[in-house]
């Protein structure tokens, strides 16, 4: 699983980090950073909910 990040979209709410920690991260200014690319496949669920979750939509999915 891949997950496409739009950074310029973030606003920096973090609900990614506390929903999947060992995949985002947020740099100085509190926009998301992605740490596993590809995504682990142990994380897959912890990374869905990080998606939906995403109040400025600045993290889909990305097509296989």
């Amino acid at each position: 699983m891949r997950i496409d990040v739009d950074r310029d979209a973030c606003i920096s709410a973090g609900n990614c980090v506390m929903s999947a920690p060992e995949v985002f991260d947020q740099d100085d200014d509190g926009i998301v950073v992605l740490l596993a690319d590809p995504v682990p496949e142990a994380e897959f669920d912890r990374a869905r909910q990080a998606v939906t979750l995403c109040p400025a939509a600045a993290l889909r999915l990305a097509p296989e």
